[in-house]
């Protein structure tokens, strides 16, 4: 008795040993290529632009209202939520793997031998009909010991991929912030540019007219009037263009907040708007942990980490315990006797897979190999993020030159075509030359206004790049 006592507590510290156990390599963090810093200027700060939530980021009401919008009716972000759900469903489907399987089962069976079947003759002679009845209820129950820790490999792989399926929303959630501010500074860039050829249109009619006048005084030709006319014709060929071009935003952004194709009223120009010009971007490392498709693409190599256990642990024994116990009879109406009708069992096995055509070694060797797959995939992405802040800020620091060069040329441009008008007038400039510098000066101030609302995307973009926008 001592003896098989002794050798029971020895398996269970065994089985407990073994249960502690981990096939493959808990997940370590790759080396990482990183910049020291991304702003020559940050000087360690470690705080980041990209830790302020977006309303307190963009604070025009018309976007703020275009974005709360879109982040409750957008498709694309509905969708990622519901991804989301359905990974969060599966992990808590995990927490449960390592309990037993339990179930119930309750059948009736009646068959009719041959009469003339040995085991025909023995159903007559002993139950003196020609049949049998079986009727059993029971109750049964299935484990398997995790001796290699290939359940908890499991457990850990749903969990990862439903923190994945979590971060995924998140990008999708900072991809929509961005895309919908942009297409709303795009709105207004192209609202600023329709006034502006309206504006010069109105110009043009005047030169016009003005070319007329002189004409009918013979100081020009009727080629003048020609020009001006075709001058003006130009500038009224771009206003259709621009009107339709506000009209493709509009529907792009109802699309982007799941609204149908319509116009969109804003009190907004793109003059009005502004951000702050200290922006700090924190160290690289910080936003490896804070752009959610980064961190989705790290939670990727997690979770292919463990499937290496997975695999791994597959190729070892399995102990698979089952159990039973319910009530049986070859009659109904002895079926619920007891304790005549109980039966009980219970069967232990130890599975070893000896040779199944090398597919478990297939499985673990491309186990290893996806994980390193997952390694070069999570650097391209910190490679691909830390690239997108360096230019954005690059954009954002040489547009701010741009824009001091461009204000000044439409303002040399505006000058001009005000004393080439003058001067035509007085005979002292020809029709050619108030043309030029109309169309110069018009090209110029449309320049001006691309190059602010650029100004502003790239603003978006580094807000973007830095990991902001999901909170």
């Amino acid at each position: 008795m001592k003896l098989y006592l002794h050798k029971t507590v020895f398996a269970a510290l065994l089985l407990l040993f073994f249960a502690g156990c981990k096939m493959g390599k808990n997940y370590q963090r790759p080396e990482l290529a990183l910049p020291k810093q991304f702003d020559a200027a940050a000087s360690g700060d470690t705080s980041s632009v990209a830790d302020l939530e977006w309303k307190a980021f963009f604070t025009d009401p018309g976007l703020q209202q275009l974005i709360d919008k879109g982040l409750h009716y957008n498709n694309d972000l509905l969708a990622g939520l519901k991804r989301m759900e359905m990974a969060q469903q599966q992990a808590k489907q995990s927490k449960l793997l390592q309990l037993p399987e339990l179930g119930l089962a309750v059948s009736g069976q009646i068959s009719r031998p041959s009469g003339n079947s040995l085991t025909g003759i023995s159903i007559k002679n002993f139950l003196g009909r020609s049949y049998l009845e079986n009727y059993s209820a029971s109750i049964p129950l299935s484990w398997e010991a995790d001796i290699w820790g290939k359940i908890r490999r499991q457990k850990e792989i749903a969990l990862t991929d439903y923190l994945r399926s979590t971060e995924a929303a998140k990008a999708i959630r900072t991809r929509l912030v961005s895309d919908i501010s942009l297409g709303y500074f795009n709105l207004l860039m192209l609202d600023r540019q329709l006034q502006i050829a309206r504006m010069n249109l109105a110009l043009s009619d005047s030169f016009v007219v003005a070319s007329r006048l002189i004409k009918n005084a013979g100081l020009v030709t009727m080629l003048a009037v020609e020009q001006a006319e075709s001058q003006r014709q130009s500038v009224a060929l771009l206003i259709p263009q621009l009107e339709q071009q506000v009209a493709i935003q509009e529907n792009a952004l109802q699309l982007l907040t799941g609204q149908l194709p319509s116009s969109l009223p804003r009190q907004t120009e793109l003059s009005s708007i502004s951000f702050r010009d200290n922006f700090s971007t924190g160290v690289p490392m910080a936003m490896v942990s804070r752009r959610p498709d980064v961190r989705a693409s790290e939670l990727a190599l997690i979770s292919a980490n463990a499937r290496v256990g997975v695999a791994q642990a597959a190729m070892y024994p399995t102990l698979n315990i089952t159990a039973g116990a319910g009530l049986e009879s070859f009659q109904a109406s002895n079926w619920f006797s007891i304790p005549g009708s109980l039966f009980g069992l219970a069967t232990g096995a130890i599975a070893q897979p000896i040779f199944k055509r090398r597919a478990l070694r297939t499985q673990f060797e491309v186990a290893k190999l996806q994980r390193e797959e997952a390694v070069i995939q999570f650097r391209q992405s910190v490679l691909v993020a830390s690239t997108e802040v360096a230019n954005a800020l690059v954009q954002a620091e040489k547009l701010n030159q741009q824009q001091q060069i461009a204000k000044g040329q439409v303002d040399t441009l505006q000058l001009a075509v005000s004393h080439a008008q003058l001067l035509f007038k007085s005979d002292m400039a020809t029709y050619l030359e108030v043309i030029t510098a109309q169309g110069n000066a018009l090209q110029a101030e449309l320049n001006l206004v691309f190059i602010r609302r650029q100004q502003l995307s790239a603003r978006v973009e580094l807000y973007r790049s830095l990991g902001g926008g999901w909170k």
